[in-house]
């Protein structure tokens, strides 16, 4: 047997082993350095907020008032369930968890989907929200799986609760979760809001969020390994929003709502304001919702379905109709065109009679008037709505006068309202013609005749046509409509943390909170005894005479598509413009029903109704000849009588048209 030598062999495998382990040695020294010193400060972080979690502390949002102190909008305590950022990344099958945690949280799987997505983005020590107002049984549910998923907690939070039935939704608005596109505003990152958070969406949640919503506070505990909390650290108390005080008087509002829900189409607004400053006193919008959806049950399916119905309804609740829809105003427009033929001279307060004629008569077209009123002088065209006099006005004035009334009176700007989203009218201009009729550019003498009476090239919202009247009543002090009375103040005068009270400022610091108008006092007497007569002696809105309680006012009616073709759903709007005491105001109002007829049968005595509460608050008595609750009737024309004044009103010098 011949003999091999294999020492050889075994040298050879011993230095391979030898170098291997040095070599698995260097690596782990490598390793170790990485660990140790390069990434030092990152996994140092990682143990002590396996260690320490700081837990946040919802700040409660301010409370919302009306202007006598009662409780508008107020938060009350949820449960929500929570998870600690640092468990969510070290849970590697994060998005796997979705399924089963929608499931047995009823929660919508992509809403849940999207929140964990945003994880990486948010601040160390930050929770995820995974469900909004827990109920028992969702936190028996996380109790009953702690073993398979110990990164989940209950705690509890603040949840806006807004008035039942949708009452104040358009104004009020709703809070939410903020968005993910909203997060990457650059104001949103100036703020300091992160995923998660609540901010105001709309209304005056919206507008006044950076008062109302406060700053979280936070826990800092010591857990242990499965994030049980095994000691409290420290503790910083949140800072709670601050109160905000509303210019609203519920009792108006609530008389305002109750009125659009007695009408005929269930569909329109009715604004009251204090023509002397501005406030809104009343601001109702019909059809409406239930902002609670926003706040309380978004997150369930069954809330997406109601919000998905919501955005899918053809009568539009969420669109606030104050200050977002535009509508021909009809014969409401004959006030400030009054006020503008007299300042332009167009016609004197000596020489103001002008020919009805039944119409007027533009090359081949024939515009009618309502009725035939003979040569009626200012006071006897706004007491009886003549249409053929504003026509001749109109042609009078010119488009130039027209686009100068406008301006004047702010009818091409927004009213400057503390809501979000104000539109802008679309008022006359030989620009606007040529932008929208491009087929027939040139400003003609029937375009005239359409400007001046309320229709087709007149569309704005009912803010700013109660802003005009206002301004009217209070012979040109125009401001601007506002919701805010007040921020309360926080803390006592002194102290370093001491923040006062703040009153409305505009939206737009650029621009002052009143304009001035220049209406002599014989114009401003002269229109007023028109709108007096109206109500008072005989003309459109005879049916919502007040006795003891002078109600100036305008009537329209304006059509929303063709003759011939204005029945059901595309019957005329109707309006009705206001103010009261006629010659010493404190109220003025707008009312507009959609599709429903006249201005004197819907609209004049829908705010009748809202006049009705106001003298009971402001009297302390029942109104005389109050109208009926809760269905509108009709009335008698009540006798004409004369108007308190040293001018006696225009005599009747035709039929009176229900306009």
């Amino acid at each position: 047997m011949k003999y091999e030598d294999s020492s050889q062999n075994l040298r050879a495998r011993l230095r391979f082993v030898q170098a291997l382990v040095v070599l698995m040695l260097g690596v782990l020294t490598v390793r170790l350095y990485v660990l140790q010193v390069v990434r030092h400060e990152k996994y140092a972080e990682i143990a002590e907020n396996q260690r320490r979690r700081r837990l946040p502390i919802p700040a409660p949002r301010g409370v919302i008032f009306d202007r006598e102190g009662k409780v508008l909008v107020d938060s009350r305590p949820i449960y929500n369930v929570m998870m600690s950022r640092e468990d969510v990344i070290q849970n590697k099958k994060l998005l796997t968890m979705v399924e089963p945690l929608a499931m047995g949280l009823n929660i919508e799987k992509e809403m849940l989907r999207e929140r964990f997505l945003l994880v990486d983005s948010m601040p160390a020590f930050e929770s995820v929200k995974v469900k909004e107002d827990a109920s028992p049984g969702d936190i028996a549910w996380v109790e009953a799986h702690t073993l398979e998923y110990p990164e989940l907690r209950v705690e509890q939070q603040p949840q806006r609760q807004y008035p039942a039935n949708g009452s104040l939704a358009h104004v009020l608005g709703y809070v939410g979760e903020i968005s993910p596109e909203q997060l990457k505003q650059p104001a949103t990152k100036d703020k300091g809001l992160k995923p998660g958070d609540t901010i105001g969406l709309s209304g005056l949640e919206q507008i006044y969020d950076d008062y109302l919503r406060g700053k979280d506070g936070y826990r800092e505990v010591v857990v242990d390994s499965r994030g049980r909390i095994q000691a409290e650290i420290e503790i910083v108390p949140p800072t709670p929003g601050r109160d905000l005080v509303s210019t609203i008087d519920l009792d108006l509002q609530k008389a305002a709502e109750e009125q659009l829900e007695n009408s005929v189409t269930k569909r329109g607004v009715i604004i009251a304001m204090d023509p002397n400053n501005g406030e809104i006193l009343a601001l109702a919008s019909a059809p409406t919702f239930d902002p609670n959806l926003f706040s309380q049950r978004i997150t369930t399916k069954e809330g997406r379905a109601e919000y998905a119905a919501l955005l899918n309804d053809p009568q539009k609740p969420l669109l606030n109709r104050a200050v977002q829809s535009r509508q021909p105003p009809g014969s409401t427009w004959k006030i400030p065109m009054a006020v503008a033929g007299l300042q332009q001279n167009a016609i004197t307060l000596e020489h103001s009679n002008l020919v009805c004629g039944g119409g007027i008569t533009i090359g081949n077209k024939f515009t009618r008037c309502m009725g035939n009123h003979g040569s009626p002088d200012i006071k006897s065209a706004i007491t009886h709505s003549c249409d053929g006099y504003f026509y001749r006005l109109g042609l009078k004035m010119g488009i130039d006068g027209i686009v100068s009334m406008v301006d004047e009176f702010d009818l091409n700007k927004r009213t400057g309202i503390d809501l979000p989203n104000e539109i802008l009218n679309w008022t006359p201009s030989r620009e606007f013609k040529q932008r929208n009729w491009p087929r027939d550019p040139d400003w003609r003498d029937i375009d005239t005749v359409y400007a001046s009476f309320g229709q087709v090239y007149d569309i704005i919202t009912p803010i700013s046509l109660l802003r005009t009247i206002a301004a009217v009543s209070q012979s040109g002090r125009m401001y601007i409509p506002h919701l805010l009375k007040e921020v309360k103040a926080i803390g006592n005068p002194g102290d370093a943390d001491y923040q006062g009270p703040v009153g409305f400022q505009p939206l737009d610091p650029s621009r002052p909170s009143r304009k001035i108008i220049p209406i002599p006092k014989g114009i401003h007497h002269a229109v007023g005894v028109g709108m007096w007569s109206v109500v008072n002696a005989g003309g459109t809105g005879s049916r919502i005479k007040m006795d003891g309680f002078d109600i100036a006012g305008k009537t329209g009616t304006a059509q929303v598509v063709a003759l011939g073709k204005d029945t059901g759903k595309n019957k005329d709007h109707s309006w009705f413009v206001t103010y009261a005491p006629a010659f010493k105001p404190e109220v003025a109002m707008v009312g507009l029903i959609e599709n429903s007829g006249f201005g004197g049968s819907h609209a004049a005595p829908a705010v009748r109704g809202v006049y009705d509460e106001y003298y009971r608050k402001t009297r302390h008595q029942e109104p005389p000849n109050a109208l009926p609750k809760p269905q509108i009737a009709k009335q008698e024309t009540p006798k004409t009588t004369k108007p308190p004044t040293a001018t006696a009103a225009a005599r009747p010098q035709a039929i009176v048209t229900n306009r």
